[in-house]
């Protein structure tokens, strides 16, 4: 068995004295572990850092082994995110979500989403951008987990204009007039995540991680009795400190 993809790394840890055990969100096999041969070397342990673009080339036996990976560079980012807190904290949190889909599972949208997420995050100039795609990656996160949310049309009044709520109990939106009553009760739901927008309000990105952070904890994490990475509040104070 063997396959050659484009790969996102997620993770690496240490086996043995030499190699790793690599962990990556590929394009067209999901989320996959390797083991790397020399992994621990000096040559290849900054290839093997998260949020790194790379060919892999995986071979097995058989397709239920674990496997040997070989690991060619794409784009080196890792380097970018090691002086800028916020852009090292967005990466740990992007990398903590994709391990929660299950391995092997592919899931190619998520894929590009998360790649583009981290080439924003290593790019300086990308920041807000980087948490707009960021904050769509975990709404489709939770899309691919099998809890994603009715945000076509308002669960009241079925109009689709002017959606600006999310009810926290149906997962559904709800328009501006319909919810205003109770609106204290309701989530918001910021404008970008509806239109493929480049720049948000003030205030809505933090509210948008609100929104996922609310689904993402009630209905994946908490049944499997964890908790949202710390290191995605520190990324999220750090977007309110720049708003």
């Amino acid at each position: 068995m063997e396959w050659r993809d484009d790969a996102l790394i997620i993770g690496a840890r240490r086996h043995g004295e030499t190699s790793a055990i690599l962990e990556l969100m590929t394009r067209a096999h999901g989320r996959h572990l390797g083991l790397v041969r020399g992994g621990r070397s000096r040559r290849l342990r900054p290839i093997l850092q998260p949020g790194n673009l790379v060919v892999a080339e995986w071979r097995a036996r058989l397709e239920d082994h674990l496997g040997a990976l070989t690991i060619e560079p794409l784009a080196a980012r890792a380097a970018h995110f090691l002086d800028r807190g916020a852009a090292l904290n967005g990466v740990a949190s992007l990398c903590a979500l994709l391990r929660l889909l299950p391995e092997r599972d592919p899931h190619a949208e998520l894929f590009e989403m998360a790649d583009a997420v981290a080439a924003g995050l290593g790019d300086i100039g990308d920041f807000e951008i980087a948490a707009l795609m960021m904050a769509r990656f975990e709404l489709a996160l939770l899309g691919a987990l099998g809890f994603g949310l009715d945000l076509d049309a308002c669960a009241l009044t079925g109009v689709r204009d002017d959606l600006a709520y999310v009810s926290p109990k149906s997962g559904r939106a709800v328009s501006r007039a319909a919810g205003a009553p109770w609106r204290d009760r309701l989530l918001p739901y910021p404008d970008f995540l509806r239109h493929d927008s480049d720049a948000a309000a003030p205030g809505d990105l933090v509210a948008a991680f609100r929104l996922t952070g609310y689904f993402l904890t009630r209905d994946v994490l908490n049944p499997r009795g964890a908790a949202l990475p710390a290191a995605r509040d520190l990324y999220i104070g750090a977007l309110s400190r720049a708003a």
